[in-house]
């Protein structure tokens, strides 16, 4: 599911290219991030110096700080994990909170004010738990798609970047109460998503508890950055309503998910952990559903391996979703996931004991590798 899926930022880089590390060429590795597989696993601190480089100079483009400020005596936001500390004047790290006469400022994300765009998506849809979930057995109805314009994060292959064009000064806020008002009587369930909901769960909060009491089930498709009382009450919102929450774990190295992504996974991974330990509350429709991004080579068949088997370590019955990856924006010049590459994917997570492994975005798969 996504508002902008459609759209591209194109790369003019194509073909081979090379590590900076190792000097190896190959078609899967990134014009933007210029490094290989096996040098991020095997060399981490240049890695992510270089990594640490490419981010800042994306995020400038959008106005956006290239790390999370760490000022001293700055006001800390407990949002996130990112727990920017935060200067007079400067930004938050997903651009929405500042500080004004040493006070934390919300210019965006609270329950009076969320940056976002909504659409009414055609029930079943196209979601990341679409095999699993309540929504497939639906017909005539529709899911309130809340496509949240923030992230806590910065993914080079985001799917959905288009949000990073979005800004407080210059889009229409929506209050929480304002949105569940758009729900009806063909409104069968709604999913937060984006960018990330968790830069604005103060304002997707509430709007669920408003839709959860009109009957609406409530789903989060989130990479689990949430403070984590947030994270929390966001689980209890679905397991009441009938919703879900999709994590997605977009590696389980930490290494790599930093180069990706440009920020850490271990609040990602302890988030994830604690709502899979609820999981078997409630099986049908599934509470807890975890997806990962097949990034041709980045995230191969040995990382969703430790992926599964963390999960299958909390609850192998949890659905898992392997995802098709199409070529966006600044990993454009990637092929597509190859049939093989997803297939081997399946078979890893089997293998490492989950009982429920999904290939999605088959229509995606290529076979350039």
């Amino acid at each position: 599911m996504g508002l902008f899926a459609g759209r591209t930022l194109q790369d003019p880089h194509c073909g081979d290219q090379t590590c900076k590390l190792c000097g190896r060429t190959s078609p899967l590795i990134s014009a933007t991030l210029k490094l290989c597989l096996e040098c991020i696993r095997t060399r981490p601190a240049d890695a992510l110096r270089i990594a640490e480089s490419v981010h800042a100079g994306v995020r400038r483009r959008y106005d956006l700080p290239g790390s999370p400020p760490r000022t001293v005596n700055g006001v800390k936001c407990p949002l996130c994990a990112r727990e920017c500390q935060i200067g007079e004047a400067e930004k938050g790290y997903c651009g929405l909170r500042t500080v004004r006469h040493d006070r934390l400022v919300n210019l965006a994300g609270t329950p009076q004010c969320g940056i976002l765009e909504w659409y009414r998506d055609p029930l079943p849809t196209n979601c990341v738990a679409d095999w699993v979930c309540a929504g497939r057995r639906q017909s005539g109805g529709h899911s309130l798609a809340v496509f949240y314009a923030s992230c806590t994060l910065d993914c080079l292959f985001c799917q959905n970047w288009h949000f990073r064009e979005a800004s407080p000064d210059r889009s229409r806020g929506v209050t929480a109460k304002e949105l569940a008002d758009t729900a009806n009587s063909e409104t069968f369930c709604v999913c937060f998503f984006g960018g990330d909901p968790a830069s604005q769960m103060p304002h997707a909060l509430a709007t669920a508890r408003h839709l959860a009491n009109q009957g609406v089930a409530v789903c989060w498709e989130t990479a689990g950055t949430s403070n984590p009382k947030m994270s929390d009450l966001a689980l209890q919102l679905s397991l009441e309503s009938g919703g879900c929450i999709k994590f997605d774990l977009k590696a389980f190295d930490a290494v790599l998910h930093t180069v990706l992504t440009g920020g850490s996974n271990r609040r990602s991974l302890e988030n994830f952990a604690r709502a899979a330990r609820q999981a078997s509350e409630r099986l049908d429709p599934p509470l807890v559903v975890v997806s990962t991004l097949l990034i041709p080579g980045y995230v191969d068949a040995e990382e969703v391996a430790r992926i599964a088997g963390l999960i299958a370590s909390l609850d192998p019955g949890i659905p898992y979703s392997l995802l098709g990856f199409a070529p966006h924006f600044y990993m454009a010049d990637l092929p597509r996931t190859s049939v093989r590459h997803a297939e081997e994917a399946q078979a890893a997570a089997r293998s490492a004991g989950l009982r429920n492994v999904h290939i999605g975005n088959r229509h995606l798969l290529g076979h350039d590798y």
